[in-house]
């Protein structure tokens, strides 16, 4: 399958931002302090997470991107920024002084993820209200919308984003958080894993269990589409129509942090530049397939996706 022609894809994400900081050592030693090990760092690095890593994966599939979102007026937040400029993402992010930028640290050690801290706070007021007029303005220049929902506030106006962006008749793409899934209603598509699935319709019993649990809810919430990422199971696309389903790409998995970044990204791409949902899923699986096999949050270029078996 031929990868389309990307350069003229646009895509405005909207969400939670975050900065993923990886602290890189060896382990040589136990602690005497505590049964734990000793990570002698000896590099870090720094990546653009969240809702700035799914721009991040459109951005290297060549489309044209925009990202609007919230961060902290902090270290963080002006390196997040930085990242996102290098990556040729146009991005226009909200300071607010009351807010810590997000910031995930990694300790890894001998390639394997040993510690995971978290900063962060949640917000105790309206952080993004101020970005609905150019939100509104953004989608015009836009073919596809991504709203890429972490749980950390910036979406509380969800529901007008949906309607605005259908209203000027672009498809919107949501990456849904929590097991309240009325907000997502009127979208084109959501995109849970499977864990995320289960939380709000209950776990299945069999392929054909799980079919009638994720069309009941498709049809409650008024979506063209509802699409299942499934780890080693692959993905499963449910439509009125139908169901599809691409199996998991054979590779060794080593790392899946931010794969659903990279599948939801691939497919607003793919879906800018003309394909129909059934062939974007098809590319959504390969480029999964390829960040898998990466350390950490990654991306998929157009080179390794076109490669991807």
């Amino acid at each position: 399958m031929k990868v389309p022609d990307t350069s003229k894809a646009r895509v405005l994400i909207v969400g939670d931002v975050m900065l993923d900081r990886y602290w890189f050592g060896d382990v040589s030693r136990i602690s005497p302090e505590a049964p734990v090990p000793v990570v002698k760092v000896d590099r870090s690095e720094e990546r653009p997470g969240g809702a700035a890593n799914v721009a991040r994966n459109v951005a290297a599939l060549g489309a044209k991107t925009s990202l609007l979102s919230v961060v902290g007026a902090d270290e963080a937040g002006r390196l997040l920024s930085r990242l996102l400029r290098e990556a040729d993402i146009d991005a226009s992010l909200y300071e607010d002084a009351q807010l810590s930028t997000t910031v995930k640290l990694r300790v890894v050690g001998r390639q394997q993820q040993l510690l995971r801290i978290d900063f962060e706070n949640a917000p105790d007021h309206e952080v993004l209200k101020a970005k609905l007029a150019e939100y509104a303005d953004r989608i015009k220049h836009c073919d596809v919308v991504i709203l890429s929902d972490y749980g950390k506030g910036g979406l509380a106006h969800i529901a007008e984003m949906i309607r605005l962006a259908r209203a000027a008749g672009k498809p919107v793409l949501v990456d849904p958080k929590g097991d309240d899934y009325a907000r997502y209603a009127g979208a084109t598509m959501i995109t849970p894993n499977r864990a995320e699935l289960r939380e709000v319709v209950g776990r299945w019993s069999s392929e054909d269990d799980l079919a009638q649990r994720a069309q009941k809810l498709r049809a409650e919430l008024g979506l063209d589409a509802l699409l299942v990422t499934r780890s080693e199971e692959g993905m499963t696309l449910f439509r009125a129509g139908g169901v599809e389903h691409e199996p998991a790409l054979a590779r060794e998995v080593f790392d899946v942090s931010g794969a659903g970044d990279t599948v939801i990204g691939t497919l607003a791409v793919m879906m800018a530049a003309g394909l129909d949902l059934a062939a974007a899923m098809r590319f959504a699986n390969r480029a999964a397939g390829v960040v898998v096999g990466k350390l950490g949050t990654a991306t998929c270029s157009l080179e390794e996706l076109a490669a991807a078996a």
